[in-house]
């Protein structure tokens, strides 16, 4: 981005100081010293314009000025803007997808995944659905200019069981729909030692106890650190990062079933 859509992007979200306006104005002469100004800012502004941290920044704060508002309260919204992990292996990829994704569930705020706004499980059901509809629909699509476009989103990442395409999730999506669907089951009973015995055979295949996956849906970010994984897998981790150890390095969320 130039430096004039550095500012002008900058300034829909604050006010700015004063030589940032006047140069926005372009009809002001800038003096040597407000060019050297002008250089400074705008690298700062350009760094914070994509960095991830002060985005979660100004969305918290934007939603906890309403929030307060609406509650005749002060303070902070979200405990946390937001927080990074690595996923190091299968068993973590699996654990954190249907963690958020059962997030709506866990909550109260949806009955079954399929029903959960703003999740990628219920996205991707939808576009099944939609896909099983145009396959047996004859009406061509409108495809006249006056008809209004949406704009194209990121694709989620696809599923392959086989592990044949790089940065694939590595499972099918039927055995993914089917683990979402039956934690989903268990976290609605809300009892203890009431898991279903007949659990997905991906827990298996991936050597998760039922039981302690199930528990982990409501505490898994809280056990680890910066990186999720197997026990063998983040000692692995912490070696090559030369840490002497890491949270969850003794969690019971990925022992093995056996």
């Amino acid at each position: 981005m130039s430096d004039h859509e550095v500012f002008s992007r900058w300034t829909r979200l604050f006010k700015g100081p004063d030589v940032v306006r006047r140069y926005l104005s372009e009809t002001v002469d800038l003096s040597a010293s407000d060019q050297l100004r002008l250089n400074e800012l705008a690298g700062l502004y350009r760094s914070r314009l994509y960095d991830v941290s002060w985005f979660m920044r100004m969305l918290n704060e934007s939603i906890a000025r309403k929030a307060n508002k609406e509650e005749g309260i002060s303070g902070r919204f979200w405990e946390g803007r937001f927080k990074s992990q690595a996923l190091l292996d299968e068993k973590a990829i699996l654990a954190a997808m249907a963690y958020v994704d059962l997030n709506p569930v866990r909550a109260g705020m949806a009955e079954t995944p399929e029903t959960s706004d703003f999740t990628s499980i219920k996205e991707r059901l939808d576009a099944l659905k939609a896909k099983d509809a145009d396959a047996c629909s004859v009406t061509p699509p409108d495809a006249s200019p006056d008809t209004q476009q949406e704009k194209p989103r990121a694709s989620l990442a696809p599923f392959d069981d086989l592990t044949d395409m790089a940065f694939a999730i590595p499972f099918g999506f039927h055995e993914y729909a089917e683990l979402v669907d039956w934690t989903g089951r268990q976290l609605k009973r809300k009892k203890r030692g009431s898991i279903c015995r007949k659990a997905p055979p991906l827990l298996k295949r991936l050597g998760l106890d039922a039981a302690v996956f199930v528990s982990s849906m409501d505490t898994l970010l809280e056990q680890f650190g910066t990186a999720v994984g197997d026990p063998e897998v983040l000692r692995m981790h912490c070696k090559l990062r030369g840490l002497r150890c890491m949270r969850g390095a003794g969690s019971e969320v990925f022992f093995d079933a056996a």
